[in-house]
């Protein structure tokens, strides 16, 4: 069996159990968990009988929802992002639905496909606006190929500015008025993660679960709302172990000089894989239950971290975040990111490991 130096680890039974906390709150809204970017990096999209728990998914973009459809999943996909007019043919074949917004996209619609409407409310990055409904109402049942199945917004601000929220809410609510008496919807949906914890609405029967799922903060507190589990573990192995005396420089660069004589050991992991090279002379990484500090710059492959004092042997193994001594949200301060970057960039070489613990 093919050995791997560095694993991410994904705990099924917590996304399951995170999964009825989050229905529990949501009471009798769909879920519609948004399993894009290869499921926020956890691959999770790739296991049938996790994506058979729903009725319903969303993806990112039209590639995505081919690959779900090719491991067995029959029930219905919806793109999040206006798709292309290439997409067509395949949105088509695939029984997939998308959101749309933009009109070209909409005059060439020239086969059978479900639809979303997305709402203009504030994120201004694609959808409708609202003076621009009575024109697009008139196109979409001008075109006898559209099936509109559902309407959405998404709420930028949800985490930190309610006021702007409720702002979004209002637009959104009174779209829905205005279409409600030409198109009969399925699924109405604005809240994401930190709209189902903070402002779900009234209007909406539909809720696009994110980073919850996974068990991650999307904002300080968000725990105390739902107390979700962080269902990832990155981890690796020590490949080297040498004594390095002081005054010696280490990794590129000659970032950092040892200041006495120090047991650095070598682990298999760099920028490669997703562990960036900001965290170099920063981060930690758990030896045996210990916090041992990565010295210099982090590698291509490889980082190099201060074992001294600490009881450790080569293929001991170790964890890059562990979600204890050492957390993805300390990693994203570091890197002056989000939890959301550093999990989608874990790198394709690094093998995932489902466990039901």
């Amino acid at each position: 069996m093919l050995q791997h130096n560095v694993v991410l680890e994904v705990n099924l039974r917590k996304f399951k159990n995170n999964i009825k906390k989050i229905k529990d709150y949501v009471g009798d809204k769909t879920l519609m968990p948004v399993i894009k970017a290869n499921g926020y990096g956890s691959f999770i999209q790739e296991r049938i009988d996790i994506l058979n728990m729903f009725n319903i998914v969303a993806v990112a973009n039209v590639s995505e929802a081919i690959k779900i459809r090719k491991i067995g999943y029959v029930k219905d996909i919806f793109v999040l992002n206006q798709p292309s007019v290439c997409d067509i043919e395949n949105i088509h074949n695939y029984d997939i639905s998308v959101g749309i917004s933009e009109k070209s996209f909409i005059e060439k619609i020239n086969l059978p496909i479900k639809v979303h409407l997305e709402i203009e409310t504030g994120m201004n990055r694609t959808g409708i606006f609202y003076d621009q409904l009575d024109d697009y109402i008139e196109l979409i049942k001008n075109n006898k190929n559209i099936n509109v199945v559902g309407i959405y917004t998404h709420l930028s601000s949800a985490d930190n500015d309610m006021e702007y929220t409720n702002k979004q809410l209002s637009i959104f609510h009174d779209a829905l008025e205005l279409l409600k008496n030409h198109f009969t919807f399925q699924y109405i949906h604005s809240e994401a993660s930190n709209g189902l914890l903070k402002c779900m609405s009234n209007d909406t029967n539909t809720v696009r679960p994110g980073l919850v799922m996974y068990g991650y903060e999307t904002f300080p507190g968000m725990k105390n709302i739902i107390p979700v589990e962080e269902i990832l573990r990155l981890k690796s192995k020590i490949i080297y172990l040498k004594k390095v005396s002081k005054g010696s420089a280490i990794s590129y660069n000659q970032k950092y000089i040892a200041p006495k004589d120090l047991v650095v050991a070598t682990i298999p992991i760099g920028y490669a894989d997703g562990y960036r090279r900001s965290f170099s002379n920063k981060a930690f990484i758990v030896v045996n239950g210990k916090k041992c500090p990565v010295l210099g710059n982090v590698c291509m492959d490889s980082c190099m971290i201060d074992v001294t004092g600490c009881d450790c042997k080569v293929e001991d193994e170790v964890y890059i975040f562990d979600n204890e001594l050492v957390t993805l949200d300390e990693l994203s301060e570091i890197a002056g990111t989000i939890s959301y970057e550093l999990m989608c960039n874990i790198s394709n070489r690094v093998q995932r490991v489902f466990i039901d613990d």
